[in-house]
């Protein structure tokens, strides 16, 4: 009797000592269960200031699916799990043993452990940021929960290059999910079945400070960080308000959030995508996900030929019952009907677009829709494709089918067909394609009913639609100053306004305008100290005229709101009496045009790499990263300024226009430089980003070649010399004159793109190199507009994120003519002694081209309609 009371004291005592929570630290042969410490809803260890908790814990409150979790006490939010695939019961155990940490459900089966370890187990640590610490017999980590993130990061926490978030199914199931985030060498991606969806450097509220290379995320005490350069660099960061505890999440949704805990609950401070119909699978499997952005919640339904799968899902099948959706040949459900039946396309109809339309390049270019839909029908991966009637583009949709949504853009002529199989039974999908009559049924009242509400609701939204376009005419947006003798500016308001100088002070600043840096037709520039030692340039503008202040008032409403570190900073201004100047932050080493060009140290290819990627990034900002698309409509060397390490930044973009969604972009006034002007601006076609990208093009390839496209050079800089020895065409090399754009196409033509490359750059620069930026510029320039990349994707590929596209030639056949016009031009100039100028056949070429004007109708074309102020 004694002997059995002595062993079950012993038995008690380690049921005591197993059922007590530890602070901080844990050690060897301790187990853990939900069941042993339910009091403490499974908690068994603190850190030290019982900040965070370790558990083996049951997510919103379910009761079948147990984890091995690190969870902030205060906020109750789970930022790290460990058998996140493999759940327990209630009775499953967590074991610390010498070789690590091991999960076993109630049987004692192996579920999930720690990998081997370079030597013994001596304790677990839970530190005071939430990470769990294996250590040996000298407190040197053995291994940690940071390095291994499931779908969270917390201060204190880095995530490197090459490592991932993954959401969880759900917040009761934390099971891997279908989103990821990816962290490349640039930036911060989100995906879904590979397709890429949200870039953290397109968000409105990420700044980009530099172009150093990516090597691991953080989220701090003031803000969400991408470090570069040993971590001394910042590349991209989202400034927040300081918070001792901040939480950086891919949730179930796909939404990426961060979140502080101010001590009543997180608040969320950043998201993206903000617009929830990006999600790529947020109404379920071809769901119409619509008006996400009236609303937190966006309106899921399904396109006209297509109904709900079920009344219990978001999924749309075709509501025609002899057509089945396709599936994939990579998925687990046999495909092996689609031989056998007879392939269809089913329409989406106009004004539907794909998430990953935008972040992928076309499968093919310039085809027609039999052709785009004969290419999918034959690809049993494919299974639906999107067409572009303006550029007769095929992007194909494989493997797996998200959601598609409402697209409002102006310039999307894109449309989907989803491929479907005839003469077979509908592929079961986990539920019925049809629904019974009564599931279907309305009652009688609601027949009447509904047309009448539609009609009410139609009435209401044209008055509200009236009453806002008519304030919008009404209202001014309107500069004010006390001493405007004019009495010609009122009062204005308008969110985020820079800083408001005296004229008095930016003369002094600028010693009385003593030092000029720059003119254009918009005024001069002007080199000035503030009284806090900065250097700012001053620009000073002449001729303001009606036109000249509504540029200004649209500058000043525009750029003091936008912050990008590839766009020039507007500092401040100045309104007074006549006066209109602009205060600008100061580029120490001047513009592109003069650092390219001159006479000074030659640009080394990676600095001209580096170039090409901030401008482009600070284009695809104006494009894709405002709330409202801006258009430059004068990209060129003069406009892109550079500061330290070859940083570049756009300058003047004040004085593009702006456009929302509904705005078809085309404008009545020509603006722009010719030599960089895109053909559209003298055919009457409409203006969109794609003219910037056609600019872009062309600066592009006066990076290459450090020399301007339409510059004559009889000289030191001939023909021979810019070859690298290589032959050209016969017409340039019989005088050492060249249009370089038509150059750049005939050596693409035959393969031999070092001889476009600066010849200062001989032996320092590979043909590879060279045909990247090459084939990349000519696809900029393409005469369609619509077969021109977007900045978003030129971004992607000059960071090796997607494939190089391919020039279409029939589109670059144009410059062609530009050429042979630039040879009867520069002959002509030759004959009258000139050989060194600027030849501008660009214009001839395009207005002879829309077959309204003859070639001697250039003659009568002023440089005002060409160029506008600038």
């Amino acid at each position: 009797m004694g002997s059995f009371l002595f062993i079950l004291s012993i038995f008690l005592s380690c049921a005591l000592v197993s059922g007590t929570t530890s602070s901080e630290f844990i050690y060897p042969n301790f187990t853990a269960s939900n069941l042993q410490f339910i009091d403490n809803y499974g908690s068994f260890l603190y850190s030290r200031n019982g900040t965070f908790k370790a558990s083996m814990f049951n997510p919103h409150g379910q009761q079948t699916n147990f984890y091995l979790c690190v969870i902030h006490v205060a906020s109750n939010s789970i930022t790290w799990s460990a058998n996140h695939d493999a759940p327990v019961s209630s009775s499953g155990k967590m074991s610390l043993t010498a070789d690590g940490i091991l999960v076993m459900d109630q049987d004692g089966n192996f579920k999930w452990s720690t990998p081997r370890l370079q030597s013994l187990v001596s304790s677990l640590q839970l530190t005071e940021n939430g990470n769990l610490v294996l250590l040996d017999q000298f407190n040197s980590t053995l291994w940690e929960s940071f390095i291994y993130p499931t779908n969270t990061i917390v201060i204190g926490q880095k995530l490197h290059v090459g490592t991932l978030l993954s959401s969880a199914v759900s917040s009761g199931d934390l099971s891997i999910g279908s989103y990821r985030l990816t962290l490349s060498a640039s930036d911060i991606l989100l995906q879904w079945e590979n397709k890429m969806y949200w870039k953290l450097s397109m968000d409105t509220n990420a700044f980009t400070e530099s172009n150093y290379a990516v090597e691991y995320m953080e989220v701090t005490q003031t803000g969400l960080y991408l470090f570069g350069d040993n971590g001394s660099a910042v590349v991209i960061q989202v400034t927040l308000s300081p918070s001792d505890f901040r939480i950086a999440m891919l949730d179930d949704s796909g939404q990426f959030t961060v979140s502080s805990f101010p001590g009543t609950g997180l608040k969320q401070e950043f998201v993206g995508p903000v617009d929830k119909c990006q999600i790529p699978f947020i109404c379920g499997r071809l769901g119409l996900c619509s008006d996400a952005a009236a609303s937190d919640n966006p309106v899921c339904s399904c396109t006209p030929d297509f109904h709900l799968r079920s009344l219990n899902t978001t999924d749309c099948v075709p509501s025609d019952g002899s057509y089945s959706l396709s599936v994939s040949c990579n998925s687990t459900i046999s495909s092996s009907k689609e031989n056998s039946s007879m392939v269809s396309n089913l329409s989406l109809g106009y004004g539907i677009d794909y998430f990953a339309n935008d972040f992928t390049v076309p499968v093919k270019s310039g085809v027609n829709l039999s052709v785009c839909q004969d290419l999918c029908s034959g690809d049993c991966s494919c299974l639906a494709v999107f067409y572009e009637n303006s550029s007769g583009s095929c992007y194909a949709l494989e493997n797996e089918l998200g959601s598609v949504m409402s697209s409002t853009r102006s310039d999307n002529d894109r449309l989907g067909f989803i491929k479907t199989l005839v003469g077979s039974s509908p592929t079961d999908l986990g539920g019925n394609n049809n629904f019974s009559g009564q599931a279907l049924g309305f009652p009688v009242v609601a027949l009447v009913l509904l047309p009448l509400t539609g009609f009410f609701l139609l009435v209401i939204l044209g008055f509200l639609w009236w009453r806002r376009s008519r304030i919008s005419r009404t209202g001014k947006v309107i500069l004010s100053h006390p001493t405007s003798p004019s009495g010609d500016l009122e009062a204005f308001s308008i969110p985020g306004l820079p800083i408001r100088f005296d004229y008095v002070d930016l003369e002094v600043a600028t010693d009385n305008f003593k030092t000029q840096i720059g003119a254009g037709g918009f005024g001069s520039v002007y080199k000035g100290t503030l009284p806090d030692k900065s250097l700012v340039a001053v620009k000073k503008i002449t001729n303001v005229g009606v036109q000249g202040k509504k540029d200004f008032c649209t500058e000043i409403a525009i750029i003091g709101n936008i912050h990008h570190m590839n766009l020039v900073k507007l500092r401040g201004f100045c309104a007074q009496g006549r006066e209109r100047l602009l205060v600008y932050e100061y580029m120490n080493r001047g513009s592109l045009d003069r650092t390219l060009f001159g006479n000074g140290p030659v640009l080394e290819w990676q600095e001209r790499l580096d170039i090409a990627l901030g401008t482009a990034r600070g284009l695809a900002y104006l494009h894709s990263g405002c709330q409202q698309k801006i258009i430059h409509c004068d990209v060129k060397p003069e406009n892109i300024l550079l500061q330290d390490h070859f940083q570049a930044k756009i300058s003047d973009f004040g004085l593009s226009k702006l456009l929302n969604s509904e705005q078809s972009g085309l404008f009545t006034t020509m603006r722009g430089t010719r030599g960089y002007l895109a053909p559209e601006w003298l055919t009457s076609s409409a203006i969109s980003d794609k003219t910037d990208v056609y600019s872009f093009g062309m600066v592009l390839l006066e990076i290459v070649s450090g020399r301007k496209n339409c510059m004559l050079r009889t000289q030191s800089r001939s023909i021979d010399d810019d070859s690298s020895g290589g032959g050209s065409t016969s017409s340039s090399s019989r005088q050492g004159l060249v249009y370089f754009p038509l150059f750049a196409l005939e050596m693409h033509e035959q393969g031999r793109y070092l001889e476009l490359a600066d010849p200062r750059l001989k032996g320092r620069v590979t043909c590879p190199e060279v045909e990247k930026l090459v084939r990349m510029a000519l696809c900029c320039v393409h005469e369609e507009p619509a077969l021109r990349p977007n900045m978003v994707n030129v971004v992607s590929m000059l960071e090796g994120e997607i494939p190089i596209c391919q020039p279409r030639l029939e589109s670059l056949n144009f410059l062609r003519f530009y050429g042979r016009r630039f040879s009867e031009a520069s002959t002509r100039e030759e004959n009258n002694g000139q050989d060194d100028f600027m030849l501008y056949p660009q214009e001839n070429a395009s207005l002879a081209s829309t077959n309204r004007f003859s070639p001697s109708t250039f003659s009568h074309v002023s440089s005002q309609q060409v160029s506008g102020p600038r």
